[in-house]
């Protein structure tokens, strides 16, 4: 599991370091630069695949400019400069140093790893040898002189998912990441899937979370994956009909695509929800944000989401160590800044009683929000 992540020149983060949990919120007004945390842990975790290509980029969820523009773009004199990401686990870290030669169709490069390959070569030269192979390029320096031949800690296939409600509903098609896309596709096979495990306590937490709608009666899920079957059957207890995930309505779809990405054994380890409430009642979000984190510990994922509604922020407890409230803005530099908010910063009434977390952020108290009007 990730504890740490430090950034340096990728997008609108200019420098930035924070600890982070099991789960992970972060919310600021748009533009702040809560996105890009998450895209530059798609960044390393293409390098870990080898596969820093464009087409592989956006298939994650990385939203590919102009690799000028993927670093920070503060400064021109800076346009040619490495990305520098640091990634800390509970044993080791990863160091990666990306590059990109600003020409036309030139792909990234993790500058770390081809140093690794060649580390052999290098380990036995003087200081004065190495600085003048790798002159100019202080990163590079620094990895020579400190490069551990410590194995890297894999960190593949951290996947960005944006759920759209077509693609929940369109149970035929099948996204180009298995075994799901980072718009939903590939849901229903996946749900026949978790159908099928020997241990039905999996399926049975999914079908446990859409009792969240007090109209849900049942579902059924088909349980051959061989078969061409495309729907799934929910029962309304108020209709007397059985309707199939076409006439669901988007909120049901969702839950259902966010319970079955956490439980499913295939889905990434670690991995993001871009607008975790989109199309969500603020009540249902507050509930979700705490079903969210007893199932990451229960099933050992490690979960990254922004979010635009407070209401989702009263369902995270700051008193839990697991759970991180990060409230992101930007300097005076236009640099992305995050705040990670503690059980001691929660700002009390008058009568010494904490203020939900959704009240403090709508009053400012936290920060965040738009200052221009």
């Amino acid at each position: 599991m990730i504890e740490k992540i430090h950034i340096k020149n990728f997008k609108s983060i200019y420098d930035l370091e924070i600890e982070v949990g099991r789960v992970n919120l972060f919310i600021g007004e748009n533009g702040s630069g809560k996105s890009n945390l998450l895209e530059a842990l798609v960044f390393v975790s293409a390098s870990d695949s080898n596969k820093l290509d464009n087409e592989f980029l956006v298939s994650r969820g990385l939203r590919v400019p102009e690799p000028t523009l993927m670093r920070s773009a503060f400064k021109e004199e800076n346009k040619n400069d490495e990305i520098s990401i640091d990634i800390f686990f509970n044993k080791g870290s990863n160091t990666y140093l990306l590059y990109n030669e600003n020409t036309i169709y030139s792909n990234w490069i993790d500058h770390h790893s081809i140093l690794r390959d060649e580390y052999p070569q290098f380990k036995n030269m003087s200081t004065e040898e190495k600085k003048k192979i790798k002159n100019g390029n202080s990163y590079i320096q620094k990895f020579l002189l400190n490069v551990s031949e410590t194995p890297k800690h894999k960190f593949e296939n951290f996947i960005i998912f944006s759920p759209e409600n077509t693609a929940l509903r369109v149970f035929e098609k099948e996204g180009q990441i298995q075994p799901l896309g980072i718009n939903g596709e590939g849901l229903l096979k996946l749900l026949k899937v978790i159908n099928n495990y020997d241990d039905k306590t999996y399926i049975q937490t999914v079908i446990k979370s859409l009792q969240l709608f007090n109209w849900f009666e049942e579902i059924k899920i088909p349980t051959d994956l061989k078969s061409n079957e495309n729907k799934i059957v929910i029962k309304d207890k108020y209709l007397y009909q059985e309707f199939d995930q076409r006439s669901a309505n988007e909120g049901f779809l969702f839950i259902l695509f966010y319970i079955t990405l956490i439980v499913a054994k295939e889905t990434p380890k670690a991995f993001a929800i871009d607008n975790i409430d989109a199309s969500l009642n603020p009540k249902l979000c507050t509930k979700l944000m705490t079903i969210l984190t007893e199932l990451a510990i229960k099933y050992d994922k490690q979960i990254f989401l922004t979010t635009h509604n407070p209401a989702i922020l009263d369902g995270i407890d700051l008193n839990d160590e697991e759970q991180k409230l990060f409230v992101v803005s930007r300097n005076k530099q236009g640099h992305t800044r995050m705040k990670e908010m503690k059980s001691k910063d929660n700002p009390l009434d008058e009568d010494g009683e904490a203020i939900n977390l959704s009240e403090a952020f709508l009053r400012g108290y936290l920060g965040g929000l738009p200052d221009g009007f």
